[in-house]
């Protein structure tokens, strides 16, 4: 479904607010990648701390005259950095000539498809200026009439084309068009993705692939990517790579995220620890069912992450203090909003971080659980696995490449 056109000139002065929607910075500019289509907006850049940085569009929640709210409280204040296929609407678009005509404002339509919301260029404002007026005149044109002149072709904006037609496909099948194609046209395509999108395929594909196809990126790129990954998934790349370059990679990272790391990094292969992760949903036992269930709302959690609530002793952060137990995403909607989770917590049973990865699968189909917690001798939490994970660890060698031959075969 279509909304409403919402014009750049606009949005370069809104506010840039958090999920609370207190502002934090102001919009500057807009980025789009070029698809087959109409130009979708990758993301946006923003003033933030004296710092001008990227924010993904799909970290923004709404987009109006308040501002961009964003969906989290994260906020990436890394630098932005142009890259190759990125137009910024500001710079390379507002006042660029076509014809006797130059683009006054650019205006934006959201669409929504009931899952998620991106933005798309829809109209160009053209002014002309005549010596008999004051005034120029304006005109609102579709961008198809102008797009050969404002995005002209080139290799750089078929691979950027090419990145935008794969970001509606789920990452597995993205991971089937790239294993298919050489491997200078990948890495072009992964230089054309946005760090999450690539992200995603990078988790779909075999550690090996991962590293080929990283290889070109420059050390800012590749750790901005890598810290979109998911924890574990993370680890096991991190733990091919050669040790200089993993040094590297973590000394350059967050120093948070590099922490929880080489915390990851120390656990032996196959074991719970190697497999778990640390970004799960943890509360003390004074929290409420309505402050469980908002955080269950957050459209980043995986969905079998937001399957429980993890209650523990505080500090809420791996490592907890003592486990207490966990309550699931069902019982928590037949509580009372107002009620305790210390009142309605199941005592499951969690694994030391040295269970090997056969037990952790007996485990979870033994008790029927999408996730299991591990915990450390002292019954401090130190993360969870979750049941696609064990399935990752336990399917045959080469099941991602079969299933898509397979999956191949059944469309044609």
């Amino acid at each position: 479904m279509a909304g409403e056109l919402i014009y750049a000139f606009r949005i370069m002065r809104l506010p840039l607010l958090d999920a609370g929607g207190a502002p934090i910075g102001r919009l500057d500019d807009i980025v789009l990648i070029p698809g087959s289509s109409n130009p979708r907006v990758l993301g946006f850049v923003a003033s933030s701390q004296r710092r001008r940085i990227f924010v993904n569009a799909g970290r923004v929640a709404t987009l109006d005259g308040d501002g961009a709210r964003l969906r989290s409280w994260d906020v990436d204040l890394n630098p932005f950095r142009q890259r190759p296929g990125e137009v910024l609407v500001g710079r390379d678009l507002i006042d660029r000539w076509v014809g006797d005509e130059a683009v006054s404002d650019i205006a934006l339509r959201a669409n929504h498809d009931g899952k998620a919301t991106w933005w798309e260029v829809s109209k160009v404002r053209l002014a002309r200026r005549n010596v008999l007026r004051r005034r120029p005149s304006y005109r609102l044109v579709d961008f198809a009439e102008v797009a050969p002149v404002l995005v002209p072709g080139g290799a750089g904006s078929e691979m950027a084309a090419e990145a935008a037609r794969l970001r509606d496909m789920h990452p597995s099948d993205v991971a089937g068009v790239v294993r298919a194609l050489p491997l200078a046209q990948r890495r072009q395509l992964a230089a054309a993705m946005d760090d999450e999108r690539l992200a995603d395929l990078l988790e779909e594909l075999p550690e090996a692939e991962q590293l080929r196809l990283i290889e070109g990126l420059d050390i800012e790129r590749m750790v901005s990517v890598l810290e979109e990954m998911e924890y574990d998934d993370l680890a096991d790349l991190l733990a091919e790579m050669p040790g200089e370059q993993r040094s590297r990679v973590l000394d350059a990272m967050d120093e948070e995220d590099a922490d929880v790391m080489r915390r990851l990094l120390a656990y032996d292969e196959g074991t719970a620890g190697a497999l778990m992760t640390p970004e799960i949903i943890i509360l003390g036992a004074q929290s409420t069912v309505a402050e469980a269930l908002a955080q269950i709302r957050d459209p980043e959690w995986l969905v079998s992450i937001a399957t429980q609530v993890f209650v523990v002793q505080p500090p809420y952060k791996p490592p907890t203090g003592t486990y207490l137990g966990v309550v699931h995403f069902q019982r928590l909607l037949r509580e009372p909003p107002a009620m305790e989770l210390g009142r309605c917590l199941e005592q499951e049973p969690t694994v030391p971080s040295d269970t090997p990865e056969r037990e952790i699968a007996e485990r979870l189909a033994s008790y029927n659980l999408l996730a299991v917690g591990v915990c450390d001798e002292a019954g401090r939490l130190l993360g969870a696995i979750t049941v696609d994970d064990v399935l990752d660890r336990t399917l045959p060698t080469g099941w991602r490449q079969r299933r898509r031959v397979n999956s191949t075969a059944v469309t044609r």
